[in-house]
């Protein structure tokens, strides 16, 4: 089977699929009966396209979406469209989420940036040093490079 044909009949099964999302988490067959690990690389991935797709959305401090975030709002949204349930606050979805280490994060995951020991935003991790995430009040969901060294990674699953 060539890579075309692999993906096509990828798409094929998935429904509709983005390609964005399938390019950036380097997504696999998903088939019954597949691994834990398989599952939430696919919740994931679908989080993932969920909170890009709200890119513009104008940031309102407490708002879970649809059409406006805060940090913990977008991921909230992103991952209940995704089929998993995560608690409302930043640093309660730390506290909820399995830790990896930066060497192991992956597309799909969630990134705390923390200060003195307390978690106060969320992002979704996009790959390549980036995040979705709703920043702050006048700002919109957008993609942007992490720009802390403050960060921790959990995943969902």
């Amino acid at each position: 089977m060539t890579a075309h044909t692999h993906v096509s009949s990828l798409a094929v099964r998935l429904g509709t699929v983005c390609a964005l999302t399938l390019a950036v988490t380097g997504a696999m067959t998903l088939a019954p009966g597949s691994t834990p690990e398989a599952n939430a690389a696919a919740v994931a991935a679908r989080a993932l396209h969920v909170a890009a797709s709200k890119k513009g959305s104008p940031y309102q401090f407490g708002a879970t979406g649809p059409y406006r975030f805060d940090c913990s709002g977008l991921t909230l949204y992103s991952f209940k469209q995704a089929g998993r349930k995560l608690p409302r606050t930043a640093q309660q979805q730390y506290n909820g989420s399995r830790h990896v280490s930066a060497s192991s994060r992956k597309a799909g995951d969630l990134v705390f940036f923390h200060s003195g020991g307390r978690v106060y935003h969320v992002g979704i991790y996009a790959g390549n040093g980036r995040i979705w995430h709703s920043p702050k009040a006048g700002t919109v969901v957008r993609l942007e490079r992490i720009w802390s060294h403050s960060v921790l990674y959990g995943r969902v699953g």
